[in-house]
């Protein structure tokens, strides 16, 4: 894809997200629940099938599949382990930033390196605002600001 088509799309997905940080948080906590248990059921199933070819296998699927039809109920049930997942997406999101935003830095062409510094700070800001607030408007917000920049920096910055 060429780069400024790419720079357009990411400055469009950053405004998207920036006016709309919520889009699709509300409802995820089920919605999550509800693949996860129909994923348990389908491992399940499939573990019992497993179970003619390779017992091993089979075990393994019945236990994978029994592990989601406890967190699938829990994601509907139970918010608060919903929430649990999603402050440790936050670690997990805030780390991916960062290693992104030191390969942009270490990377020889300019447009990369100043992406990779905003990728770095949007990163650890990340991390520390997830940690000390937890407002999924403001974590959107976030994401959304680094693809503006990062599709601003791509648009302006000539390699």
């Amino acid at each position: 894809m060429e780069k400024n088509t790419t720079a357009l799309i990411l400055i469009i997905l950053g405004l998207i997200v920036l006016f709309f940080p919520l889009l699709g948080v509300i409802p995820l906590s089920l919605i999550t629940g509800f693949v996860v248990l129909f994923l348990g059921i389908g491992l399940i199933f499939a573990g019992i099938d497993d179970m003619s070819e390779s017992v091993g296998m089979g075990i393994l699927a019945i236990i994978l599949g029994i592990i989601a039809l406890i967190l699938g109920f829990g994601f509907i049930l139970v918010p608060g382990l919903f929430s649990w997942l999603v402050g440790f997406v936050i670690w997990i999101v805030g780390i991916l930033l960062i290693i992104a935003g030191i390969v942009g830095i270490i990377s020889k062409t300019g447009g990369s390196r100043w992406n990779g510094v905003v990728a770095l700070i949007i990163g650890l800001l990340y991390i520390i605002i997830g940690n000390l607030v937890s407002d999924p408007r403001i974590l959107g917000a976030l994401i959304g600001l680094w693809l503006l920049v990062t599709g601003i920096i791509m648009l302006f910055i000539k390699e």
